[in-house]
């Protein structure tokens, strides 16, 4: 039996522009993925019976929904392993919250099974896999923060400079569907460039409508924009803003009001799940 434990990191979005819609419905975009030092946590174990067995089982998910899973049997099909895995996974990011959290355990899933299974396949096939499990997952796969382009799937690796964040998560769960729906979701973004980013950054296209459906992430916004400039992440409920220094980023931590969830993390560009494999080596 192998035995490997490895990090999910969560990821916020420093932007997101909607640019157009294609004829099968996805949306293109474009967002820069910046990955943190704070995440969930899966230990992996194999087993010889050939099933994927997953603990705990959140409330709401079946297994058999739950990104993890799923990884793990789209890896086993793909590759025709033998093999199983018992799978316990310590969930720290809340859903619908736009940190990544699910596909963020799926990458993590598939670069930890690679290994344990003895499979060899190269990042580009398990991002591949990946993909068909949600956009975001191949950005973690991959493992740096990114300029994504497309649906999510043009990946770029970027270096991003090293800044603190507070994360407040306000306790809802944002349908991402229902806001890609939206009448009122914007759609005709001008496309930017890297270096445009760099120079100005950018927006989330997705926040006036979540800001509308959702209340308390507008009073969460309202309250950490006392204290710096303060975005959305991706289509969830969480919103961040960036500090230069930790201490200056937990003080307003430690003022967070009761009703709301929050951490703070440094935002890293190589992922920890590859640091942590590259040390099992």
């Amino acid at each position: 039996m192998k035995r490997l434990t490895l990090p999910a990191p969560a990821k916020i979005n420093l932007f997101l522009h909607i640019t157009g819609r294609r004829e099968d419905g996805y949306h293109l975009l474009q967002t820069v993925f910046q990955l943190l030092d704070y995440g969930d946590t899966l230990s992996f174990a194999t087993n010889t019976s050939g099933q994927i067995h997953l603990t705990p089982e959140l409330p709401g998910v079946p297994t058999t929904e739950n990104l993890v899973y799923r990884a793990a049997e789209a890896l086993r099909r793909q590759t025709g392993s033998a093999l199983g895995a018992d799978i316990q996974l310590i969930k720290r990011l809340p859903s619908g919250a736009g940190l990544g959290g699910g596909s963020s355990d799926a990458a993590t899933t598939l670069l930890a099974l690679n290994k344990l299974w003895d499979l060899n396949l190269p990042l580009e096939e398990l991002a591949a896999i990946g993909l068909a499990l949600g956009a975001d997952v191949p950005v973690f796969v991959r493992g740096h923060s990114a300029w994504a382009e497309g649906i999510g799937e043009q990946i770029t690796p970027i270096e991003l400079p090293s800044k603190w964040y507070l994360v407040v998560c306000p306790r809802c769960q944002v349908n991402t569907r229902q806001i890609f729906t939206h009448k009122e979701l914007t759609r005709t973004d001008l496309a930017i460039t890297i270096r445009a980013f760099l120079e100005a950054g950018g927006k989330n296209s997705c926040q006036p409508v979540v800001e509308k459906l959702y209340p308390p992430v507008r009073k969460a916004r309202i309250w950490l924009e006392k204290f710096a400039p303060t975005q959305m992440t991706g289509t969830g409920s969480c919103l961040f803003a960036s500090f230069d220094a930790e201490s200056v980023a937990r003080g307003v931590l430690e003022r967070l009001p009761g009703e709301w969830e929050g951490f703070v993390a440094r935002g890293i560009n190589l992922s920890p799940a590859h640091t942590a494999l590259i040390e099992s080596l």
